[in-house]
This record gives C-alpha cells, structure tokens and sequence, in this order.
C-alpha cells in the first residue's frame, strides 16, 4: 500500500486531504494532525465520516497490523483538534495584524481587497451577514473576479468565546499574508472534515 493511501477508500493523497494516526505508548490510536510524531503510522481521508467509519470497521488495527484500542468518539477528538489548530492560528494572525474582528473593519478589508476570507458565528444576525455578503460581491464586481472572497461559520458565539476569549467576535477576516493564509487553510480543513462529499457541514464555506 501506498505510504499515503487511504485505510477506508484505498486512494492515494496528499497530506493536507489525509490524517495520520500513530499507536500512542498506550496501545490507542491517536491523530497526528502535524504528522511528527514516532512510529508505524497509517492515513485517513480527512473527513469525518471516513474517521468514522474506519473506527466502525476496526480498519486501524488492520493497518497497522497490531491490536489497538480505538476511542470510539476519534471522530469527534479529530474534529476537536482541528478546531483548536483554527482558533490557534487565528490567535497568531490577530498578535500578526492578519485578522481582524468587528463589522466595520471586516468591510473595509472586504472592499480594499485585503481580506483573504470572512467569518461569522454560526449563529450571527442576519442582517450583519447580509450586509458584508453585499460588500462581498460589490468587491467580486469590481475585482472581475469569478467567486467571492470566501466565508466561514465554523463556530457559534458560545464556541468562539470559549476559544478566542478576549479576541471573540461575531464577524471576522483574515487578511493577506504567511498567519492570514494559514488561517484560510485551516478553515478549509476543518470545513473539509466536517463536510461528507461537498455537503455542507456546522464549517460550510458559503459563496453566495
């Protein structure tokens, strides 16, 4: 088997659309999301429902040609993890003045072009999405670009508070440079987990 091959769907990939999974000192399976850590490894779509379903068919211990305890909640502890690499890098392009928070300045970075992507709480008020949704395809109109600056619900208020702290917001973006891009990247990734075959998923990217 390829060294990159998923355990579930048997395709090849690259590391950003797999997880590595290792046999921690315990006998557990455990995610490698930075793939760093030591041992016989083996790599899953990253997506929830392939964690899932690897875990349901007890593909790890045949992959990794041991016994294996398999914390049946993998899926979830994944998707905990991704959304703690999220919020991380969003700490880090905010220290970097990559991101930032509040209606008015997210439409300013909007229109000026300097906004990478958007976010919003899962659970923001409407009108507040509408109106930066608008600055969103006044800039796509302007710029003759073929989509709009993409944008993100990954978390709701309550989720953001408890990961951002003093830095939450109900509207966000990250803007142009090396934390900013990270940020962008990670948010796809966790979309892309949360997501099954492009349906949308609580991160689904909107471009409407």
């Amino acid at each position: 088997m390829n060294d990159r091959t998923c355990i579930v769907t048997r395709q090849t990939g690259t590391p950003e659309t797999l997880i590595r999974f290792v046999v921690g000192p315990d006998g557990s399976v455990v995610p490698d999301l930075k793939r760093e850590l030591p041992g016989r490894g083996c790599w899953v779509t990253a997506e929830r429902w392939a964690v899932d379903q690897a875990v349901a068919k007890k593909h790890f211990a045949r992959a990794l040609k041991q016994k294996v305890e398999v914390n049946p909640a993998l899926g979830g502890m994944v998707d905990t993890l991704l959304a703690r690499q999220l919020s991380g890098m969003m700490h880090m392009a905010r220290k970097a003045g990559e991101f930032v928070t509040g209606s008015s300045k997210v439409d300013i970075a909007i229109r000026s072009g300097e906004a990478l992507a958007v976010f919003h709480a899962s659970d923001a008020a409407a009108d507040g999405v509408r109106k930066l949704d608008q600055a969103r395809k006044a800039f796509q109109m302007m710029a003759e670009e073929e989509s709009p600056i993409p944008a993100f619900r990954p978390f709701s208020t309550d989720e953001i508070e408890v990961l951002l702290h003093e830095n939450a917001f109900k509207h966000a973006a990250a803007l142009a440079g090396k934390a900013g891009e990270g940020v962008v990247k990670r948010a796809m990734m966790l979309e892309r987990y949360r997501s099954k075959t492009g349906a949308k998923g609580k991160a689904a990217m909107t471009n409407k």
